[in-house]
């Protein structure tokens, strides 16, 4: 049986991208983040009370850098850069209310790692315009009523 395909799927793309230095893989459970963000992107809500992401549109994905330099190189330093990208149309009260759920989500994951290490952390929030915008989705069906 194939999958229903949605062209065009959904303008409303939320993709969380965690970049981060390879040592924080031995010390925290990005995995365990990623859900964690997901699920404050998903718990989202706009002033009506109406979902701010489509449940299928959300991902968060997690990349270690093969390579990295922080700061002057004298100490074991870790970073974290979350950047959410989403596509135009959000109130700007709302655009800050989702930046603030994140940066605690986030700050409460590495709390452990923020009282034992040197670490800095970076949540960025950057909204189109997309000079070209192509989506093909299995997913989007699955969620229609969102």
């Amino acid at each position: 049986m194939a999958l229903p395909r949605t062209p065009g799927a959904s303008p409303n793309m939320p993709h969380l991208v965690i970049l981060y230095t390879p040592q924080l893989d031995a010390e925290t459970d990005m995995g365990a983040l990623c859900r964690k963000l997901a699920d404050t992107m998903l718990a989202a809500r706009d002033d009506a009370g109406q979902a701010v992401f489509p449940t299928g549109g959300v991902r968060v994905l997690a990349y270690p850098a093969a390579h990295s330099a922080v700061a002057d190189g004298r100490r074991d330093y870790a970073f974290a850069y979350l950047n959410l990208r989403m596509a135009r149309g959000r109130p700007s009260l709302v655009q800050r209310r989702v930046g603030e759920a994140l940066s605690a989500t986030a700050r409460a994951h590495f709390a452990p790692l923020l009282e034992k290490r040197y670490i800095g952390i970076t949540l960025q929030i950057d909204e189109g315009p997309e000079v070209y915008d192509s989506k093909n989705s299995t997913i989007h069906p699955l969620f229609k009523k969102d």
